[in-house]
């Protein structure tokens, strides 16, 4: 009866929030109308302010630039706001103040799917769903080619595994991708990201699930896709951010620190004790 009862219990919380997701009618205005075929890549943060909850802020005057084929790299504890940043880059949220720009046009003049089309996003935790690769690379947009996919695949490093495959880009990847390892799987959320060729590529812990042979592997991946493009890096792994063009420092939604390895290393500061606490035994 007691397992019974915490059952019904889970239940009625489930329930509640599906009708909450259900009767919210919150939605990114898409009010803007400039298009474009391919962004320069520049990106310009200027005083950024943003909450989720109202006044509670979770990003504070947030302030940095991004001059195109640059590499951006965000360090910092969870909850620092690294990932809002990106999530409000792609105007999944809108910002409470200040102006982000790309390309010197502010984001929200921007036609909401063409601003999406040219930010390749790759994700820490990949989903792939129980069908076909090509499904989970296309996923359903039918204006991507096979040729595109093929392409997208050898410049990620992932042809030679899908090639080997029973089908090739038939083969079912089953629920969540178990027929694959952890390293396939990010290979093909890779090639999710780069059929559209993006001009601006982020990165979001995309090396922090696996073993350092499969993130050797991965590594060499992120720097064939970073090359000619703007990329947006968050990791915990220092290793993985030494060759970035600039580092910022993320505390508490406020920018404590900016600058190469090199430099921030100098500085003795927050950076410099996260990189002890990393390589120091």
């Amino acid at each position: 009866i007691a397992d019974r009862f915490n059952t019904i219990q889970l239940g009625i919380i489930s329930t509640e929030r599906i009708i909450r997701l259900l009767d919210n009618d919150e939605h990114i205005n898409d009010f803007g109308t400039h298009t474009t075929k391919e962004l320069n890549g520049n990106v310009q943060f200027k005083n950024v302010w943003f909450a989720y909850n109202e006044e509670e802020y979770v990003l504070k005057d947030i302030c940095f630039e991004m001059k195109q084929g640059e590499t951006i790299a965000f360090v910092g504890a969870t909850g620092a706001g690294k990932s809002s940043i990106i999530n409000l880059l792609n105007r999944y949220y809108e910002i409470n103040k200040g102006q982000i720009l790309i390309d010197n046009i502010n984001v929200n003049d921007y036609q909401l799917k063409n601003l999406r089309e040219n930010i390749g996003i790759v994700l820490q935790d990949v989903f792939l769903f129980s069908t076909s690769i090509r499904e989970n690379i296309t996923l359903g947009n039918l204006e991507i080619s096979d040729e595109q996919i093929w392409q997208a695949a050898e410049l990620v490093g992932a042809k030679k595994f899908i090639q080997k495959l029973p089908n090739q880009l038939e083969y079912n990847v089953q629920e969540r991708g178990n027929s694959l390892s952890v390293g396939q799987r990010q290979l093909i959320s890779f090639v999710r990201a780069m059929v559209y060729d993006p001009k601006i590529l982020v990165l979001d812990e995309a090396t922090s699930s696996v073993d350092s042979e499969t993130e050797l592997m991965i590594q060499q991946a992120i720097e064939k896709m970073m090359k000619g493009r703007t990329a947006v890096v968050i990791a915990h792994r220092l290793s993985t951010i030494q060759k970035a063009n600039k580092i910022i420092v993320l505390d508490k939604g406020e920018i404590k620190e900016m600058g190469t390895h090199e430099s921030l290393l100098q500085e003795n500061g927050f950076y410099w004790q996260l990189h002890q606490m990393q390589f120091t035994v």
